[in-house]
């Protein structure tokens, strides 16, 4: 039975076009907001609308009051409030109410939207994120994908907002103009429906070309701040080498690059904005200009032109306003495509739930007939087959490449294996869940990875709920206890980006702490006291073999001392095993155990001098 391959994978959850990937969250938990954000926004706009015919009332009803005055005064004892014009000022000053109550409301009603589909969306993409393989990892910048969960979440809610509140507007005020302009007159309506179509598309053309410009500046600006963090990183380099003005000046040459590229994105965003606002004065004076024509004309009345000015001023104010928001609303969309292609992409190690949890009752691992090749590499293993008995010790040594990291990343499934199975009593790992799988496994790496958190909290990563009691305990059984109390905030003491405030030791023995409070039946160590001091590393020795007991264990070392007292040692070369015994067999035999041995026992010491080493080993 084969496990998948590299190239099996099980299909996301989340879709990958952003239409989708929003319609999606819109509609498992945002669709009666969204529809109450759509209905807010048009009443808003709707009553705007309407005002209008209100003002064209008022001023119908202002002129009949004045067409009997002398220079437009009212006539002598005419009332100077009548019904009709209060009937028309109410409804007026109504209008401008409800339309603000609908504004706000809609303000409202985002406020519990926007922030949690912000949440929603990205938590789900983190979630999606973290299930990625290793290898997904090493290939893409971490601070990158960090980002790109951000701006997913960011412009989703941005494109929300354009879709319900700027389209649903300019959708409304166009179906209402179009019938308001149409009963004064159908050139009226014939020019709005011909102009609006004609800037809202020229505004469509240039934002994509206006978009390209973008992100021409924004890889510029990339780069710079990619170079700049580089340097920052490297400062003890460039300090060291003395390097500070060619960095500078190389820096310098970098930004010239950024400021042309800005250059041109503002100097098109001028063309673009000069064009498109001129056009919109042309079309507001064109029909202005034609209603002034008719109303001196006696053709329409002064209420039906302050309707048209007032029609006309609304209508340009939001085609304008959406035109200026295409340009976000393109760049938004690409921003969400961009993380979406980025982060929702198949998982190369299929973990789909429902499966069977890993039972481990005795820690028996058994590899069969395993195949593996890094894509773009050679085979790492072609056949390799191992057993590893129930609580024993086994060494992995060799030179660098053997395959032995690789083995160990096989049993935890970071990698697939191509062919054959790893089985851990009886069990296919690749048919259990990936949580289990990893519950059953602690692991010491050679190079441990810490939160920028609490020394407190990276150790009781390890077990969840830990007490503080237990905390301390393995502090103690990992000889890291002194070092962390000398510190003044003791087990509080945040520990830096990768804890990069302790020392390289000091970061072993907190992994190693965090082992002990894991309590796995089965156990990893890769070079795990490769940073400790030759006294530390002795007390570390006594407290790994407590931690042995009971346990399987697989240990990884370049520094043949360190497992001189394991069960087994097996000597790799070239992804296979060459040679599987203890360390007092492996030397009777003389073969390549035996030569690494002597190499590292007598170091640069001439031939005869190991020799003599291996035979005082003897």
């Amino acid at each position: 039975m084969s496990s998948p391959s590299p190239s099996t994978t099980i299909p996301s959850s989340l879709p990958s076009s952003p239409w989708r990937f929003l319609w999606m969250f819109v509609r498992e938990r945002f669709l009666g907001r969204a529809i109450l954000l759509n209905l807010a926004a048009a009443g808003g706009i709707g009553l705007m609308g309407m005002e209008p015919v209100a003002m064209r009332g008022l001023v119908d009803a202002l002129a009949g009051i004045s067409g009997g005055g002398i220079s437009g005064s009212p006539p002598s004892g005419s009332p100077a409030w009548t019904a009709e014009v209060m009937r028309w000022f109410l409804l007026l000053g109504g209008l401008w109410i409800a339309s603000a109550l609908f504004n706000r409301l809609r303000e409202l009603v985002d406020l519990h939207t926007s922030p949690a589909l912000r949440h929603a969306i990205q938590v789900r993409l983190f979630d999606h994120l973290i299930d990625h393989s290793p290898r997904y990892f090493q290939d893409n910048f971490a601070g990158n994908l960090g980002q790109k969960v951000k701006q997913a979440g960011q412009s989703a809610i941005q494109i929300l907002e354009i879709l319900t509140n700027d389209i649903i507007r300019i959708v409304v005020i166009l179906a209402i103009g179009l019938t308001l302009l149409a009963s004064a007159q159908t050139l009226f309506a014939g020019l709005l429906v011909g102009w609006t179509a004609a800037h809202l598309t020229l505004s469509a053309l240039l934002a994509r070309r206006c978009l390209r410009l973008s992100h021409a500046f924004s890889e510029e600006v990339s780069s710079t701040t990619g170079r700049m963090v580089d340097v920052i990183a490297n400062a003890e380099l460039v300090r060291a080498f003395a390097r500070r003005r060619q960095e500078l000046a190389g820096l310098s040459d970098a930004l010239t690059g950024e400021i042309d590229r800005s250059k041109e994105l503002r100097w098109f965003l001028t063309k673009m904005w000069f064009w498109l606002f001129n056009a919109l004065l042309v079309f507001q004076i064109t029909l202005i200009g034609i209603a002034v024509s008719e109303a001196t004309a006696g053709r329409m009345s002064v209420g039906d032109f302050a309707m048209v000015f007032s029609l006309a001023s609304i209508v340009g104010a939001n085609v304008w306003g959406l035109s200026t928001r295409m340009l976000g609303f393109f760049e938004q969309l690409g921003i969400l495509s961009g993380a979406l292609e980025l982060i929702v992409r198949p998982h190369e190690i299929p973990d789909p739930p429902g499966r069977p949890e890993l039972a481990v009752t005795a820690g028996a691992i058994r590899f069969e007939d395993v195949r593996f090749a890094h894509p773009g590499g050679g085979a790492v293993f072609d056949g390799l087959s191992l057993t590893i008995r129930p609580g024993e010790r086994v060494a992995l040594v060799g030179p660098s490449g053997a395959g032995k990291s690789t083995l160990v990343r096989l049993l935890r499934r970071q990698f697939p294996v191509q062919g054959g199975r790893i089985l851990i009593d009886g069990q296919d790992i690749a048919a259990v869940s990936l949580a289990s799988l990893n519950r059953a496994v602690a692991e010491v790496p050679q190079l441990p990875s810490l939160f920028h958190r609490s020394i407190r909290d990276n150790i009781a990563y390890g077990s969840e709920g830990a007490s503080d009691e237990a905390i301390r305990a393995a502090s103690v059984r990992a000889h890291c206890d002194r070092f962390i109390e000398g510190r003044a905030g003791g087990y509080d003491t945040v520990v830096g980006e990768r804890g990069i405030q302790l020392s390289g030791g000091e970061r072993q023995r907190v992994a190693i702490a965090r082992a002990f409070l894991k309590d796995a039946p089965i156990l990893v160590l890769d070079e795990a006291t490769s940073s400790l001091d030759s006294e530390t590393e002795h007390l570390i020795q006594d407290a790994l073999l407590g931690l042995f007991e009971g346990r399987t264990v697989i240990a990884i070392a370049h520094r043949l001392s360190t497992v001189t007292g394991m069960d087994r040692i097996l000597y790799m070369e070239a992804g296979r095993i060459l040679e599987d015994g203890d360390h007092a067999t492996l030397l009777r035999r003389d073969g390549p155990y035996a030569r690494l041995w002597r190499r590292q026992v007598g170091g640069f010491l001439p031939d005869d001098a190991g020799s003599a080493s291996l035979e005082e080993v003897r």
